[in-house]
């Protein structure tokens, strides 16, 4: 496997805080639209098996990432941590791709008894090829990092919602139809907010009777597919939903739409573009989050064009093993 050349001391620890899996079907959206171009943001070859991500800090206390091949044993470690038990991650020498300074994410902890996470110093070595720490994106700013990194909180904010109700109560028709636009669009309200919020955007949350217009507004267009969308559609959105509707007919590089498990029967779709990012349930709607309307989330109703369009997405779409 090919790499950098910069790894961490052989004779310094280095102190495991967190890890994640960059994969096909998973991986951190804020390092690119799919899966080739996270790992060229990390210097990395996109092989198919993928590597584990493993962040910690030296004996220094400078951030690390330290990239490995074994990603189940990764994937085991994540697995139980998120169960809350107890996993001692130390990948085997042999298994280390590189070290990369500094890490992609926000790491919220520290290792104790070492300084407070910092830059690694300067390689004198290095010859003025030194590498450039990896940071996570501004909160100050919007655009496509904080934009994919808005949908993945969607996903993650919705999926949460949808275990807290009940689906029949929730989207039982008032007028005989089947109340998913209105049920769907609900999700924005629940959603929406946080994720402008904590993308640093500055957008704040609409009044509750405001926010209800929009969902109003938006989800009145019934459908915005491509070719049926209302005339007061936002033209990122048709422009998006016609990309996607170019991924079903040209598949896009691995990763660029990833499906995953939802509650009851449905599963959740993650797509991404140039400029767009789309968050949706096979059973319900889509949002759409756009480089060009910072912090705004739009809705995409179900209509007769979104559930066609969603099955199609899910059958070429990489999923999780």
């Amino acid at each position: 496997m090919t790499g950098t050349d910069n790894t961490v001391a052989d004779d310094d620890a280095l102190y495991v805080l967190t890890a994640v899996l960059l994969t096909p079907a998973q991986f951190p959206s804020v390092l690119g639209d799919d899966y080739p171009a996270a790992c060229t943001a990390l210097g990395l070859e996109p092989y198919a098996d993928g590597y584990g991500l493993v962040m910690g800090q030296d004996g220094d206390g400078a951030r690390w990432t330290v990239v490995v091949d074994d990603v189940s044993l990764v994937a085991v470690a994540i697995a139980s941590w998120d169960c809350g038990m107890e996993y001692d991650l130390s990948p085997d020498d042999r298994t280390v791709v590189c070290a990369l300074p500094g890490w992609p994410l926000a790491v919220a902890v520290s290792a104790p008894g070492v300084a407070a996470p910092h830059d690694p110093a300067p390689d004198p070595g290095a010859d003025g090829e030194e590498l450039v720490a990896l940071a996570p994106p501004g909160t100050d700013v919007w655009g496509p990092a904080q934009r994919r990194l808005g949908a993945d909180a969607i996903a993650l904010q919705w999926a949460v919602w949808r275990e807290q109700i009940d689906d029949e109560t929730a989207f039982a028709p008032a007028d005989g139809g089947n109340g998913t636009d209105a049920g769907g669009a609900g999700a924005e309200g629940g959603a929406g907010a946080d994720v402008a919020s904590g993308a640093g955007t500055g957008t704040e949350e609409a009044p509750e009777s405001e926010q209800a217009k929009k969902d109003e507004d938006s989800a009145a267009g019934d459908g915005a597919a491509a070719d049926d969308a209302p005339s007061g559609t936002h033209p990122g959105v048709r422009r998006a939903l016609t990309e996607a509707h170019a991924y079903v007919e040209n598949p896009p590089p691995p990763g660029r739409v990833r499906s995953s498990f939802a509650s009851g029967d449905a599963r959740m779709i993650r797509a991404d573009g140039p400029g767009w990012s789309m968050v949706a349930r096979t059973d319900d709607i889509a949002f759409l989050l756009l480089d060009e309307i910072p912090g705004e989330i739009l809705t995409v109703g179900r209509g007769t064009e979104l559930p066609g369009l969603l099955e199609a997405l899910d059958a070429l779409a990489v999923r999780p093993s």
